[in-house]
């Protein structure tokens, strides 16, 4: 096939249309979904939707091509991540084109896959394929991969479900075969409050919660230093983070109450489950004894805010050696971001890699842009695809 000019112009306006809806987690992202929903439907293609609970939200399923055979699925989230705070140039949500480059809140993470992605449906139907591309569109990426739960549900118990997943997370067209996974949680900290004057008789809910994070700070310097390592990760140990830490209310009070958010982004080979295990060890054999010992009813608890597994294909698996022939690449990589791919993988049980457009330099920070180039790569992408599968079925 010829060569075509990066950013044909079905894909630049499908680009600036995705770009043009705020579809930060906090908001719907109904409009961009009955948007593509329309747009599927004129072209003779249904759409299954799959809401949240309160219908404000949903995830999109279709394919193009027999529904009674595998094929690939094509994977993309909708929702971004705010603007509050940031200084842009220009609108987020509307494309501004520069330099080579588009800017606006999405473009690289992750609106123009799906956009490019769109903007082939129609050859895609047009060439009548045996092997059917299905798309999954999600919403509620952005803070903890919680959307497209619902759709996995639906996907690991059909009866055609897709035989490879490619989720088009930004990676410069990389292939990616692995990512972290990730577990975070708040801890709540009850003490015993008194005037400061009396404080060994009150329990400081700041300071266990201090020491605490110190244990989790000690936590990270350990994997930091002795590993174990995967040198094909860009981070490439196991990390301990805290983000949050709230308490207190004036000097003179002894506070009643703190709580701090922290994760675990985790090699594939690490047990999460034994990381939690250790602050929970540490929590209830060193901390709690000693605020007990002044105040029964002082103490940790914890919440799971998040849980996103890890993604592990080998580089012999079926859907990488396929995804590395479509992008003409023979190495791989490995992110410490996670995604949607892994609970494909783990919970659906469909064989995915991760492969888009893009940096994830670039990505949740102001003036967001994805070039010209990337975009070019995407669209060759999908054209090797298209006639791949025209040529073979999968």
């Amino acid at each position: 096939m010829v060569q075509q000019t990066p950013g044909q112009p079905d894909s630049l306006k499908m680009i600036e249309k995705l770009i043009s809806y705020d579809t930060t987690s906090r908001e719907s992202n109904l409009e961009l979904i009955e948007f593509v929903q329309g747009y599927l439907q004129d072209l003779g293609v249904e759409s299954q939707l799959v809401y949240n609970e309160d219908k404000r939200k949903a995830n999109l399923y279709a394919t193009l091509g027999p529904a009674d055979r595998s094929g690939i699925m094509l994977s993309g989230h909708t929702d971004v991540v705010p603007v509050d705070g940031q200084n842009w140039a220009s609108d987020p949500f509307t494309m501004r084109h520069a330099d080579g480059k588009l800017y606006g809140r999405g473009s690289s993470d992750m609106k123009s896959f799906i956009a490019i992605v769109l903007a082939f449906a129609p050859e895609i139907l047009a060439r009548k394929l045996e092997t059917p591309i299905h798309l999954a569109f999600s919403y509620d990426e952005e803070i903890g991969c919680v959307g497209v739960r619902r759709l996995v549900e639906i996907l690991k118990d059909m009866p055609f479900k897709p035989a490879m997943c490619i989720v088009g997370e930004p990676t410069d067209m990389k292939v990616v075969i692995a990512h972290k996974g990730k577990q975070s949680y708040r801890a709540h900290v009850r003490g015993l409050e008194s005037h400061s004057s009396l404080a060994p008789q009150a329990v400081n809910a700041v300071e266990y919660a201090a020491e605490a994070v110190t244990y989790l700070k000690g936590m990270a310097r350990r994997y930091a230093t002795n590993g174990p390592f995967d040198e094909d990760f860009d981070i490439s140990h196991t990390t301990v983070h805290t983000g949050v830490f709230h308490g207190g209310t004036a000097l003179n009070i002894v506070p009643k109450e703190c709580s701090f958010d922290f994760e675990f982004r985790h090699l594939p080979a690490d047990d999460a489950d034994a990381l939690f295990a250790e602050i929970q060890t540490y929590v209830r054999e060193k901390l709690e004894p000693e605020m007990q010992a002044i105040d029964p009813d002082s103490g940790f608890s914890f919440e799971e805010l998040s849980a996103i597994p890890a993604l592990d294909a080998r580089e012999d698996d079926d859907v990488v050696t396929f995804v590395k022939s479509i992008a003409e690449r023979n190495d791989h990589g490995k992110v410490a971001f996670g995604t949607e791919a892994g609970l494909f993988q783990k919970h659906a049980g469909i064989p995915t890699v991760i492969c888009g457009p893009g940096s994830i330099t670039q990505a949740h920070r102001p003036d967001e842009f994805i070039t010209m180039e990337q975009i070019g790569l995407c669209e060759t992408f999908m054209r090797r695809l298209i006639d791949r599968l025209d040529k073979e079925a999968i």
